[in-house]
């Protein structure tokens, strides 16, 4: 995480201190720019719905007094694309978004249809692959296949962890570090004080992805936990087809009045099994939506079953929780915003530990060349 000073760099302690130093160089000199390269990229998709907030005016709208409802939502993307499939409508990411509905063309081409959640009014469409799928696949995999790139991103875990234990060992007293200024007299000493700087106010961020990285590459392998249990299909008598938006608006109240806690941010109409599907965010923290849901028949809206996600055991408790914590969507722009700032700093990390490497390489050529050059005059004089 820094340079160490001359007592850490003692040459006649090789097993100790020293080691430690030459494995976090060592590590860190050739993963950087993968490091630095997924450390970017995961920075990126931390506000990947806010780029395309920015990239869409489809996305923005003005706040209104009051959301429309479930249906009324799903009415207005129908009554745009008539013969789009609609999958699922997700909530606003916040007060000046528009509601995402995914939808399939009858080519089967996958679309965002965007509904301004105060007014009724579709906004526009968007392509499925937007700013965030891009920057979540290559943070994710690399554009790779599934299968090989996830465990290949997951893996660098492993150097983060032995770069955040080796940091801890050469950098004594690392506590006393968060509020001391970078010395700006030589390049060397500000850009390691700099780096130590960052460095220190990083360390619980860096756990946090090193954990999360370590799961996600344990799943890789084949430790996943099993899903979220499936809720009982309704009883639908032959094909229902898709929930109407009056058979939704009835399942949400009913959701709501079952479980008062519950909020609700994702609908899935599209009748599956011939059950409508809700999912939400209750007391369970801390997990993703799916974790609980509340199932309904898609034909009259009559309640089917719940998912509690209190209920579910350790193991699946820690793959609902892996994504929320570690891209900082659980309690909204501002705990992003903070996510974001660490993810820089992690970035940050990566660039500069090699620039000081690059920088001790080049004083060490200075430092042989000036003895070289008293060599010789000491032999000349002679």
């Amino acid at each position: 995480m820094g340079q160490p000073s001359p007592v850490q760099t003692d040459h006649r302690k090789p097993r100790g201190r020293r080691l430690w130093f030459d494995l976090h160089s060592w590590v860190g000199l050739k993963l950087c720019l993968f490091l630095g390269f997924v450390c970017f990229t995961g920075t990126l998709a931390v506000l990947a719905h806010e780029i395309d907030w920015l990239l869409h005016p489809e996305i923005r709208v003005a706040p209104g007094p009051e959301r429309i409802s479930w249906g009324a939502m799903l009415a207005a993307a129908r009554s745009a694309h008539p013969d789009w499939e609609i999958s699922a409508i997700e909530a606003p990411e916040g007060s000046r978004f528009a509601a995402r509905v995914r939808a399939r063309t009858p080519e089967g081409r996958l679309r965002f249809v965007w509904v301004d959640p105060y007014r009724g009014q579709v906004t526009g469409d968007t392509h499925w692959f937007n700013a965030h799928r891009f920057l979540r696949n290559t943070h994710r995999h690399l554009m790779l296949p599934v299968l090989y790139g996830v465990p290949l991103v997951a893996a660098l875990s492993i150097p983060l962890v032995i770069t955040l234990v080796s940091s801890l060992y050469i950098y004594r007293h690392w506590w006393r570090g968060f509020f001391v200024r970078p010395r700006g007299d030589r390049p060397r000493r500000f850009w390691g004080d700099l780096h130590r700087l960052a460095g220190v106010w990083s360390l619980g961020f860096i756990a946090l992805m090193a954990l999360t990285g370590t799961w996600y590459l344990v799943e890789s392998l084949g430790g996943g936990a099993e899903p979220p249990a499936k809720l009982q299909a309704g009883q639908a008598q032959g094909d229902a087809g898709p929930a109407s938006a009056a058979v939704v608006d009835r399942a949400v109240a009913e959701a709501r009045a079952r479980w008062p806690a519950f909020e609700v941010r994702v609908v899935r109409p599209a009748g599956v099994g011939g059950t409508l599907l809700i999912e939400g965010e209750a007391e369970a923290v801390l997990v993703r939506p799916r974790a609980n849901a509340m199932a309904f028949d898609v034909a009259e809206g009559r309640w089917v079953g719940t998912r509690d996600g209190r209920d579910m055991d350790v193991h699946q408790r820690i793959a609902e929780m892996a994504d929320p914590l570690h891209f900082g969507n659980f309690a909204g722009l501002p705990v992003k915003l903070v996510w974001f700032v660490f993810g820089a700093l992690l970035t940050t990390l990566c660039i500069t530990g090699v620039y000081l490497y690059g920088l001790r390489i080049a004083d060490a050529l200075r430092s042989g060349q000036r003895r070289a050059t008293r060599r010789r005059a000491a032999e000349a004089a002679a």
